[in-house]
């Protein structure tokens, strides 16, 4: 049973695997028999590369195992096995052994180095590899992902990558910078290589300088056409410019259609001037006319248009040119005529249909006639423009061409043109007759033309050829035309034609300046339109108005024309006009001409007022006169017309004359303003309706006395509102009553009793108020009794009120008459707030606290009353009735929350001694705020206190506290209120206040504050106090935080007192200390304990050659021994022994054996004892050496035994054959256990040596 070791495991495998019996193999080392090693792995390798990984892994070598890995293509488990046994191989050796056998995995392996957090491998290390063996694709696909991120630092792979392709595969290279991956590189060394694989455009696309562009864009033939011309795009305007001249110069043929494409696209930006420019200099107007033609249709410049116009034609494309001066909108058209002339084109259609459109007809006209092509002037006139022939026969009139051909072309011409204009031009010069025969065979069949007949009209009159008959029966000539015409010739005929054609501005103006003024009225007459009547009358702007022609002209109105009208529409209008136009004088005459005298209007109402209302306004003197011939008027329209002119006279005698009594005694009354004539009226009259006009008038002019007897005669109350409102103002209450008494009779209305209750009220007739009273009555004597009280009519008042049961107001009635005892009766019967508030403030101010006191209790119940109360009774100094009244009113049942806490404000500001137990017994129904101001003003810091505690605001208690210390500071509240607080730095200002005032109980509270303190802040703030002995028991409880601070500020207060067992302790539970500073201050300390504390101390900093000087220096050589042993360092161990045999301390030499037993080597010990005589002191440790040596050689037999058996049995007779490798028994060859390879010279050493040397050291003895 067992493991063999290494060299038997090796020794046991050489058959087994010579016998091809693997499987009995990998047995053993599932079951753990063999001991793995590099060399066993070795062995199994050649025969089964898994169970030999399987060797190498149990035997921990990693560069066995990772080669394995590689060469079963394991790459993803090679970087986590040496990340987990922490190896790290030389990775770029090893990928050149990958990449030797296979690129493909070599580069995954590379892409899963590369993407470790640190990377294991650079990029750089992988390209050199896979460069070295010439692996352009595994190389082209690791840069791809390595260099995904296009970072700026990777500039250089990115050239090597992109350098690689575009030597070995330029395809590849052109899609990845199609794809525009990278943006980093090195374009220039780039763009040359791309240059010589032929990638012209990706050369393009990289290259900046305009030589290199311009050297590669020539080559249009390899290049896209659709990409080059968007590639400008990307070029400056000149650097653009630049190229297209190459391309040009270059190969005219091959790339003139890419350079004018790319001129087109880009016109605006390059400035079309400039590609002209271009194409001009190179003399290539097929070009030009191309480009051109591409932006002629959407270009404004006119001298692109011209250009274009030029090279057409130099291209001889003619019909182009008729194009675009037909179309185009954009050209200089003077520029355009007269290089169309210098190029005498062999068609003369463009040249036309320039001059055509831009009116240069009469130049054309002119050039055409001058050069023999008089053809073509028909053409223009019959094909291209009929429109345009009163031009060319003006033009040609000028040229002197014959009559004869003149009138064949306008006859040949179809009718599309303007007779008019034909017969301005014509008329122009002197011709117009040249047109009559024209004319008049227009006008026989039957056109419409206005020009034709204005033609007409005018040759008539110019020959006086019955031109009446004409103008009177054509109705299709322009008026305004042949009336201009004719004005100078004929004023008639010019009068004729506008009064046809209704042209009423030129007839006036006609008829003016000729002195036409009968024609003109019986021309307003006959219109019958106010705005043409207003020109005539009052002028406009185009009608200035001569006052000398209106005298006229209303003397002709009114002398014939108007008496020759028999439609009476004609004469209103004419009314109407002559008042719009405020001719009053002349209206007059006009109506007096027309009613006066006997005519068919005589008696007409409306001109019988007009006339009235002419002469109230213009002659107020005749209207007298007028009222009396007249009677068909409208009497009180016009008498009330009469009364706002001023008229008064005048409007009284209508009305008294049409028996409009009660309008006259208006007019007497509110015009004239005689109220003695205006009682005479009445009194002879003895009208209701005019007593009552004439009492409302009394009534204003505050004769009320005469007033209410006029009302009294009418009998007529309906106005009792105003003369209740004027009689009550002025105090007339007897009269009042008269009227009332009327009135109450006639109206049942409740404020004509309301107001009768009143007046008996004010002429204290009580006994009538009362009788009223006891009566029926619909009167409102709850306001009458208000009115009453406000007046200081309080017996009235209360008669009143006692008849409508109103407690509240009877009650505050008495108050006034000075019976408390009854108002506070009335008060429990009305149980009004307001009548309480008014009880209670009469007995306040009399003095009257019982019954007060009475009418408080009711009112302090209300929370909106207790304020004013307060104020009172503080403004009246009862400060005592005031807390008497709120400590009784504190027992209702209404009790709110007001009244304890208006109390609670009465005692801090009077009573201070009572509030603190006021607070105990009410806290939670106070209004803490409020109270909290109040102790405040009043300095109760206690019971400012105990409020801010019940309110939460343990803040401000605390603050409070520690303000006023002297008052209401208590040790064990401000324990329970700081620990609520909520900000931080109050727990900070407690402990300066207990530390300047009582500072035995700082450890009390900084118990209860624990939890809630920075602990390092206070170990702070007590460090600069040098106050730390009085906060000992807090830094015993705060070690438990393990804090630095409080570690270190109690570890000196140990030192400060010479505890070295309490610092001791609080050094092996608290680690968090500056323990090296502390072990150099007590490594000085005159105590030999706290230098064994700071020998400790450098053992748990592993600082063992300081511990060890330490104990050394103070004979502590136990501590020493201890401290090598812990140490586990041979070399401490063996100094240490070194040092007790030159100190000559032989026990602690054998002492330090034991100790360090397991450290020491056995050889030095042995070397030591025999050079000094000290091997008695080393026997022990020797004969305990070799017993543990012997244990486990007994051991080991019984295992091999064991193994021999097994392998015996597994083996059989027939394999039992001898050999080098063979396994020859448990006793090996001469009695001894074969260890290592067959044949080596070392395979009988000493088994005791060999132990020996596994122990760790090396024997300077061949044995024991």
């Amino acid at each position: 049973k067992g493991e063999l070791n290494r060299h038997e495991s090796i020794e046991l495998a050489r058959p087994v695997l010579a016998s091809n019996r693997k499987a009995l193999l990998e047995k053993w080392l599932k079951e753990d028999k063999l001991e793995c090693s590099e060399e066993l792995g070795d062995i199994v390798h050649p025969h089964d590369a898994t169970l030999a990984l399987s060797v190498y892994l149990r035997a921990n070598v990693p560069a066995k195992v990772v080669l394995c890995f590689a060469q079963s293509g394991q790459f993803d488990k090679i970087v986590l096995y040496c990340k987990k046994v922490g190896f790290t191989p030389e990775w770029v050796q090893l990928l050149m052994q990958i990449a030797r056998v296979d690129g493909d995995k070599a580069c995954d392996f590379a892409l899963s180095l590369v993407k470790e957090d640190p990377p294991l491998i650079t990029a750089d290390q992988v390209v050199g590899v896979f460069s070295s063996q010439n692996l352009v694709q595994q190389t082209t696909r690791f840069l791809l992902d390595a260099l995904k991120d296009n970072r700026e630092s990777d500039a250089q792979l990115q050239t090597k990558l992109l350098e690689l392709n575009l030597l070995n595969a330029p395809q590849v290279a052109d899609a990845i910078l199609g794809n525009g991956m990278f943006s980093h590189f090195d374009r220039a060394y780039i763009a040359q290589l791309a240059e010589k694989a032929g990638l012209y455009q990706r050369a393009l696309e990289l290259y900046d300088n305009l030589d290199d562009i311009k050297r590669v864009a020539v080559h249009t033939e390899v290049l896209d056409g659709e990409w080059l011309i968007g590639y400008f795009g990307n070029l400056s305007v000149g650097d653009s410019l630049a190229v297209l001249r190459q391309m040009l110069e270059h190969n005219r043929a091959q790339n003139m259609q890419v350079v004018v494409q790319a001129a087109t696209k880009y016109s605006d930006l390059l400035g079309a001037q400039n590609i002209i420019e271009i194409f001009e200099d190179l003399q290539c107007n097929e070009g030009l006319y191309y480009y051109l033609g591409a932006v002629v249709n959407v270009t404004e410049d006119p001298a692109v248009v011209f250009k274009y116009i030029q090279a057409a034609v130099a291209t001889g494309q003619i019909k182009e040119v008729e194009r675009v001066v037909r179309d185009n909108n954009h050209y200089d058209a003077e520029k355009v005529k007269n290089y169309l002339k210098e190029a005498a084109l062999p068609d003369q259609l463009p040249l036309i249909i320039v001059c055509d459109r831009y009116d240069y007809v009469h130049d054309l006209v002119l050039y055409l006639y001058s050069n023999g092509m008089a053809k073509y002037i028909e053409v223009y006139v019959q094909q291209v423009n009929p429109g345009r022939l009163p031009q060319v026969v003006g033009a040609l009139l000028d040229v002197d061409c014959d009559e004869s051909i003149v009138k064949s072309l306008i006859s040949a011409t179809p009718a599309q043109f303007s007779i008019a204009d034909l017969v301005s031009e014509v008329e122009k010069r002197n011709r117009l007759k040249t047109l009559h025969r024209w004319l008049e065979a227009k006008a026989s069949e039957g056109a419409q033309d206005t020009g034709l007949y204005n033609a007409l009209a005018k040759i008539y009159i110019d020959s006086n050829y019955d031109p009446e008959k004409f103008l009177s029966s054509n109705k299709l000539y322009d008026p305004r035309v042949v009336g201009a015409y004719s004005e100078k010739r004929d004023p008639n005929l010019a009068f004729l034609a506008y009064s046809q054609g209704e042209c009423d501005d030129e007839l006036l103006r006609l008829t003016s300046e000729n002195g036409m003024f009968k024609q003109q009225a019986r021309y307003l007459i006959k219109r019958r339109d106010l705005s043409l009547w207003s020109k005539a009358l009052s002028g406009d702007d185009q009608h200035v108005l001569n006052p000398s022609h209106r005298r006229q002209l209303v003397d002709q109105v009114v002398s014939y024309a108007l008496p020759e009208a028999e439609d009476p529409e004609e004469v209103s209008v004419c009314v109407k006009a002559f008042m719009a136009a405020n001719l009053p004088q002349e209206l007059i005459e006009l109506l007096e001409r027309i009613i006066l005298e006997p005519t068919p209007f005589s008696n007409n109402n409306n001109l019988q007022n007009l006339l009235i209302l002419t002469a109230v306004k213009v002659e107020p003197t005749r209207v007298a006169d007028y009222i009396g011939r007249l009677n068909n008027f409208d009497a009180p329209d016009v008498a009330e017309i009469c009364i706002n002119n001023g008229l008064h006279e005048e409007a009284f005698n209508i009305y008294k004359r049409f028996e409009v009594n009660a309008d006259a005694i208006g007019v007497l009354i509110d015009h004239v303003g005689s109220l003695d004539r205006a009682y005479e009226y009445a009194e002879r009259c003895d009208q209701p309706d005019v007593w009552s006009r004439l009492g409302r008038a009394q009534l204003d002019g505050l004769r009320i006395k005469d007033a209410i007897d006029s009302y009294v005669r009418a009998d007529d109350a309906s106005n009792f509102g105003d003369v209740i409102a004027v009689a009550t103002r002025a105090g007339k209450f007897d009269d009042l009553v008269r009227f009332l008494l009327m009135a109450r009779k006639k109206v049942r209305e409740p404020v004509i009793e309301s107001e009768l209750l009143f007046a008996y009220a004010k002429t204290e007739r009580l006994t009538d108020l009362e009788d009223m009273l006891h009566g029926p009555n619909i009167a409102q004597v709850q306001k009458v009794g208000d009115r009453c009280y406000d007046e200081g009519l309080f017996e009235a008042a209360r008669l009143l009120f006692q008849s409508v049961s109103n407690w509240a107001r009877l009650a505050s009635t008495l108050v006034r008459l000075g019976d408390y005892q009854a108002a506070v009766d009335c008060g429990r019967k009305a149980n009004s707030t307001a009548v309480w508030r008014d009880v209670h403030g009469a007995c306040i101010a009399e003095r009257e606290f019982r019954l007060a006191q009475i009418c408080a209790l009711h009112l302090i119940v209300h929370a909106e009353e207790l304020e004013p109360m307060i104020r009172l009774y503080e403004a009246g100094g009862h400060v005592d009735e005031l807390c008497t009244l709120l400590e009784n009113g504190l027992g209702l049942e209404r009790a709110h929350m007001g009244m304890f806490t208006e109390l609670a404000v009465l005692y801090c500001k009077y009573r201070p001694t009572q509030i603190m137990d006021h607070l105990k017994l009410y806290w939670s129904r106070v209004n803490i705020p409020k109270v909290i101001r109040a102790c405040e003003a009043a300095h109760l810091w206690p019971e400012l206190v105990f409020l801010y505690v019940h309110y939460d605001e343990f803040d401000n208690a605390a603050q409070t506290i520690i303000a006023h210390s002297a008052d209401a500071w208590e040790h064990a509240s401000f324990k329970d209120i700081i620990v609520k607080a909520s900000n931080v730095e109050l727990y900070y200002k407690a402990l300066r206040f207990y530390l300047n005032e009582q500072p035995l109980l700082l450890s009390d509270l900084l118990a209860v504050m624990m939890p809630r303190i920075d602990h390092t802040r206070v170990v702070s703030m007590f460090v600069k106090s040098d106050n730390i002995p009085l906060i000992k028991p807090y830094l015993v409880s705060a070690q438990a935080t393990n804090n630095k601070a409080v570690n270190e500020a109690f570890n000196d207060l140990l030192i400060e007192e010479e505890d070295f067992v309490g610092l001791r302790n609080s050094i092996d539970n608290h680690d968090n200390f500056d323990a090296i500073g502390l072990a150099q201050r007590l490594e000085k300390h005159e105590l030999l304990e706290f230098r064994r504390i700071a020998a400790h101390l450098y053992n748990q900093a592993k600082r063992w050659r300081q511990s060890l000087t330490l104990s050394k220096k103070d004979k502590l050589y136990k501590d020493a021994m201890t401290t090598a042993r812990v140490s586990g360092s041979v070399e401490i161990a063996e100094d240490l022994l070194r040092y007790f045999v030159e100190s000559g301390n032989a026990a602690c030499f054998s002492a330090c054996l034991f100790t360090c037993y397991d450290i020491v080597r056995s050889d030095v010990v042995m070397e030591l004892a025999w050079r000094h005589g000290l091997a008695n002191e080393a026997m022990p440790y020797f004969i305990n050496l070799v017993r543990e040596y012997q244990v486990k050689v007994d051991h080991l037999v019984e295992e091999v035994g064991e193994l021999k058996v097994k392998v015996e049995k597994n083996a059989g007779p027939a394999n039992a054959v001898a050999g080098p490798n063979q396994l020859m028994g448990p006793a090996g060859i001469n009695g001894r256990l074969l260890l290592g390879h067959a044949g080596s010279a070392n395979n009988a050493q000493p088994f005791a040596s060999n132990l020996g040397s596994a122990h760790g050291s090396t024997p300077s003895m061949g044995g024991l």
